[in-house]
């Protein structure tokens, strides 16, 4: 069931997604070579805390992280480990917060910079390319198109750089649950036009998921969480969340 938030939800999705915002920028000042992926989780913890929020991935039944996060191989829901980030790492940072009964979720992906890494150029495109398919597909999140208009936008741009799009992790509904209806996916799998209509007053989760490889992923250890690419190449991921109105989208998460 798709859900229409009223004002007051949307009121109050607009201070959690900033508060998401800062939250992650902060966060991201923090992930140095050294670092590990524990000591970043804290900081966000803390972050959220001091906003006056709740860190909402630690409402999903079993996660006991504040963040997930994804170095290199790793593409989804990695629980933070004592991992110490490297010159070169490309690092996904995933949060969410949960404020006034609501959640808001947004991710991104960084590039620490390395100028000897001779793969410099290459992990710098592939994060650039994420980054347009993210904005270009947002623009067209309006009433009256279609989530297909959105998965188009993401699977045309991205394995029009001969990368590949995840098929089997996608974008969401958001608000009331961290993950609610509709799906919304990278890739096309119907017509746009069988695919759920978007209306004013919807809430979703834009997410970019592709890897510099194959679309096949697998988890990376019995944990149950960590989800890597099967073939061990690099993967990053964009999110925002956003309001669907009659004209631009609304970013949420800005």
């Amino acid at each position: 069931m798709i859900h229409i938030k009223s004002e007051e939800q949307i009121a109050k999705m607009r201070i959690g997604g900033k508060m998401l915002a800062s939250v992650l920028l902060e966060t991201l000042k923090h992930i140095k070579p050294g670092v590990t992926e524990l000591e970043v989780d804290d900081v966000a913890e803390k972050l959220i805390l001091q906003k006056g929020g709740e860190p909402g991935f630690k409402k999903v039944k079993g996660y006991h992280s504040t963040l997930c996060v994804a170095t290199n191989e790793i593409v989804v829901h990695g629980i933070p480990t004592k991992r110490v980030f490297t010159k070169g790492d490309l690092v996904c940072i995933d949060c969410g917060v949960f404020y006034g009964g609501l959640h808001t979720d947004m991710a991104e992906t960084i590039y620490l910079d390395d100028p000897k890494d001779p793969h410099r150029k290459e992990k710098q495109t592939f994060l650039t390319v994420g980054k347009q398919a993210l904005e270009k597909a947002m623009s067209v999140a309006r009433e009256g198109n279609r989530v297909g208009h959105i998965s188009q936008v993401i699977q045309n741009i991205v394995e029009g750089a001969r990368y590949s799009v995840v098929r089997t992790l996608v974008g969401h509904g958001v608000g009331k649950e961290l993950h609610e209806d509709p799906e919304v996916p990278g890739f096309l799998e119907k017509p746009v036009e069988k695919t759920p209509l978007l209306k004013s007053g919807m809430t979703i989760a834009v997410e970019v998921i592709y890897t510099m490889g194959k679309p096949e992923v697998e988890y990376a250890s019995d944990d149950g969480w960590t989800i890597q690419t099967a073939d061990k190449s690099l993967s990053a991921v964009f999110e925002r969340t956003i309001l669907i109105t009659k004209a631009e989208p609304e970013i949420l998460t800005a």
